[in-house]
């Protein structure tokens, strides 16, 4: 019986409020390069979050396929991520912020929960 819960719990991850979050750090992390690579020079902080940014594009895009696949998410956004993430992760988050008003506008027309 434990390994069912189980296999239920881990067939919703990645949820689409995970995967959004985790864009916006992913954006964030993205940001602080940019910012010390055009402005004040700190190769240390450069090079860590560097780092952080690829390891991150890599998990995103892991995830957004699985995601994809469980249709958690739609096909274009996990291509955006995917693809452009690796030079550019704002436009995955913008992506979601996309989908997440095309859900709470298509949740309303169907009369269900209105969004708070």
């Amino acid at each position: 019986m434990e390994s069912k819960a189980a296999g239920r719990r881990f067939s919703r991850f990645p949820s689409f409020r995970f995967l959004e979050i985790l864009s916006f750090v992913h954006s964030g992390v993205y940001a602080v390069v940019l910012v010390f690579f055009l402005g004040p020079e700190n190769e240390t902080v450069t090079l860590i979050f560097g780092w952080a940014h690829g390891l991150l594009w890599i998990g995103m895009s892991l995830l957004c396929i699985v995601a994809a696949r469980r249709r958690t998410i739609p096909f274009w956004l996990a291509v955006v991520v995917a693809v452009i993430g690796g030079l550019g992760p704002f436009a995955g988050t913008a992506g979601f912020l996309w989908e997440e008003h095309r859900r709470r506008r298509a949740g309303a027309a169907a009369g269900g929960a209105q969004p708070s």
